[in-house]
């Protein structure tokens, strides 16, 4: 008899799986509101997707705190993501307000010994962004050992306005914050219902990237994430952007009512914005241009979620003390200042150590400054020492100097085809989708694949206890002040440990904290 190829042998094997899938009874569990069906997954595991974590935030539920679950009656199928939160890019028409989704993954089915949890929070400027694409598939890190959970929270004008009305009705007396208290509303979801899924709520990791790394930090100054959160991972997103108190951004609000024309008064302006539709709402705040950033609504110190402003908690030790992962990619966000603009970024983050910044980024010998092969043009350096590299280094030497444990990292590769690495460039790596296609899509070789073997090691090893090392790793040293350690993922030569990143700039950077985030106001002019 003739021998079947190996593609071909693969490929009966792989219909073998489904039909054996196929065969078992779907997974269903019992969560607050009521019973969830999943999918099984072939080779071993199980996802749920779509499954409720609060109330539609609709009608009268815009803008405020999210509320539990309803029960329902009967089996909600949980085999499809929910929709995106309502969001600026136009590409998302299916986005909307009733978006208050988790997608959760276990490694076996049904659960055997109690896991780690791994939550995840999206990037995309607190306006955009969704739990559902394919790179952010959650069955390749599961497998690694761990519970996956990606959500939806919802975004601008939904998740983040401030107004007075609504700072009067609160309990509270704060307004603002939602997408992070749909944030923390998930992270209680978990404490409640993850162990029917063979996770351990006593050992729940939140990660991030950029706006959702950004969160994390939040969050973990909060005073009202204690107990939820064991250990936490910042991808290129510090906690140090622009930020205002309640009372400031309450200013913004009433601005953009009367731009819709709403009553004078602020109870009646809060209702009146509650019956302005979906759409609209949307498309008013993006037409809005009430601040030089275009950041209509964004986090605000509010009392409550945030009692201040979180680099004075990771200053002063009073952030959560759990063991955390902070970087950064080499390169960010591409943008191409001209001169003046160059220098008007460096005296907003360097104060009146502008002139020595210019001099290190080479703004004395040439409009465009100096070039590096890896961090790019000296533009794009600027752009990733000041939102996002230099605030990491001064994260770590704070919690490193309160006895914190605190780990620092740079990703140095490309998406595959790709001239350099960029903003996100990490994420399929830690997701372990290297898809062909798609956003963040390769082609992808065999040395794109060791990386992301070992960053999702890195990361599931310190989910599980808090340090990334083992399974045979290259040793990643914790971060002190002093050598300030670091491990940097490379293309061709896997991870290596080195020291003191960006010592020069970065020491400038933190000495002109001082100066650029004094008592009482923030002077960083980026945003989020």
């Amino acid at each position: 008899m003739k021998l079947l190829n190996t593609a071909l042998f693969q490929a009966l094997l792989n219909s073998v799986a489904l039909v054996v899938c196929a065969a078992e009874p779907d997974p269903l569990v019992q969560v607050v509101g009521g019973q969830i069906k999943g999918r099984l997954i072939p080779d071993g595991g199980a996802a749920f997707k779509g499954v409720p974590f609060a109330q539609p935030p609709v009608g009268d539920l815009r803008w405020r705190e999210p509320a539990p679950v309803k029960d329902w009656t009967g089996v909600r199928d949980a085999g499809a993501f929910g929709p995106a939160c309502t969001q600026q890019n136009r590409q998302q028409q299916t986005s909307q307000e009733d978006c208050l989704y988790l997608n959760l993954w276990t490694p076996d089915w049904p659960p055997k010994s109690p896991k780690p949890v791994m939550v995840w929070l999206h990037g995309g400027g607190n306006a955009m962004g969704r739990a559902s694409v394919g790179y952010l598939d959650g069955t390749s890190l599961s497998r690694r050992g761990v519970i996956l959970v990606t959500i939806n929270y919802r975004l601008g004008v939904f998740g983040f306005l401030v107004h007075p009305g609504l700072t009067a009705e609160s309990p509270h007396h704060s307004s603002g914050n939602y997408g992070l208290l749909d944030q923390l509303a998930v992270l209680k979801w978990v404490r409640e219902n993850i162990a029917k899924f063979g996770g351990d709520p006593g050992n729940v990791t939140l990660f991030g990237q950029s706006a959702g790394a950004i969160d994390t930090s939040i969050l973990v100054a909060s005073p009202l994430s204690k107990g939820l959160i064991h250990r936490s991972i910042q991808e290129s997103g510090p906690p140090l952007r622009q930020l205002g108190p309640v009372a400031q951004e309450e200013k913004v609000g009433v601005k953009f009512a009367e731009s819709l024309k709403a009553p004078a008064g602020a109870a009646e302006a809060v209702k009146f914005l509650r019956s302005v539709s979906t759409a609209d709402l949307q498309k008013a705040s993006e037409a809005a241009k009430l601040r030089p950033d275009g950041v209509l609504a964004r986090p605000v110190i509010d009392g409550w979620v945030m009692p201040r402003y979180p680099a004075y908690s990771y200053q002063d030790g009073q952030e959560l003390p759990i063991p955390m992962i902070v970087g950064n990619n080499a390169r960010e966000q591409a943008w191409i200042y001209k001169l003046e603009e160059m220098k008007q970024v460096i005296a907003d983050n360097f104060g009146s150590l502008a002139p020595k910044a210019e001099e290190f980024y080479g703004l004395n010998k040439s409009a465009l400054g100096n070039d590096d092969p890896l961090l790019g043009p000296a533009s794009t350096q600027l752009t990733a020492d000041t939102r996002h590299r230099c605030g990491a280094v001064a994260e770590a030497i704070w919690r490193s100097s309160h006895g914190r444990t605190t780990y620092e990292y740079q990703f140095d590769p490309p998406i595959a085809g790709e001239p350099a690495t960029k903003h996100e460039a990490e994420i399929p790596f830690v997701f372990g989708n290297l898809l062909p296609s798609g956003p963040l899509s390769g082609p992808f070789g065999e040395a794109d694949k060791k990386i992301s073997a070992d960053i999702q090691q890195y990361w599931v090893n310190f989910a599980k206890t808090g340090n990334p090392n083992s399974n045979g790793l290259p040793t990643w040293s914790k971060f002190d002040p002093k050598a300030r350690p670091y491990l940097e993922f490379t293309l061709h030569d896997g991870p290596l440990l080195r020291e003191g990143l960006r010592r020069d700039v970065c020491d400038m950077f933190i000495e002109a904290l001082k100066e650029t985030i004094p008592s009482g106001s923030v002077a960083f002019k980026l945003g989020l």
